[in-house]
């Protein structure tokens, strides 16, 4: 069988494409094909602790058995609209306006915002600019679930995010969140969820430019 395997933020660089074409024999898992690309690539066999895997845009353990035509997407650690829900993901400027227009209502008491930017020092370096790389389709699909998420944890709760792709220079928006509730508390404990489960769960890259060179952040060089 053959699947399509993708690759973003160090992988695209280090290995110089942005896909490929594997054959495996029917019934391969996940592991075969990670064990196939190890040997194949050696940036893969040196990152293989450090990236997740999605398999037609989810999320999937090693063990997942493969079909003709999957889908199979390394995803490095990473650093989106959507029906009637206001997800964005776009290499233009954010608004955080537009999310909070979104979430605002007559039984919301409180509305929560978060607005994240390009600062000029980080983890002791001047920082030039930042570029942000993002598996489309996948990023929007996820932060659209998180929305879901938290509001399903979180009574009465509605969420707006929009994040952007692309060269940042220092002062540029990079994310911004609006969490509306009834009362204050829940709108405050889910922006900070949505930040927090956003970095850690959503395919966005994010490579840093300063005085030392160039880093993907959360990798390393």
């Amino acid at each position: 069988m053959r699947i399509q395997v993708l690759y973003f933020a160090v992988f695209r660089e280090r290995l110089g494409r942005d896909d490929e074409t594997l054959e495996l024999g029917d019934g391969a898992r996940v592991r075969d094909a990670l064990a196939a690309l190890a040997a194949k690539h050696e940036p893969i066999a040196t990152l293989r602790t450090k990236f997740r895997v999605a398999v037609n845009q989810d999320f999937t353990d090693e063990e997942r058995e493969l079909h003709d035509g999957d889908e199979l997407a390394l995803i490095p650690p990473v650093a989106g609209g959507s029906g009637d829900r206001h997800v964005v993901l776009t290499g233009e400027p954010l608004s955080l306006d537009r999310c909070v227009a979104a979430v605002g209502g007559a039984g919301m008491g409180g509305i929560v915002t978060f607005t994240g930017m390009v600062r000029r020092h980080s983890r002791g370096i001047t920082v030039e600019r930042l570029e942000y790389e993002a598996y489309g389709s996948m990023a929007i699909r996820e932060m659209t679930r998180l929305c879901e998420e938290i509001e399903t944890e979180i009574a009465g709760v509605r969420i707006a995010v929009e994040h952007r792709t692309g060269t940042l220079e220092v002062g540029d928006l990079a994310v911004v969140i609006a969490a509306a509730a009834p009362h204050r508390a829940e709108a405050f404990t889910a922006c900070r969820a949505m930040i927090d489960r956003l970095k850690d769960r959503v395919p966005i890259w994010k490579k840093e430019f300063g005085d030392d060179g160039s880093t993907w952040v959360g990798l390393g060089p």
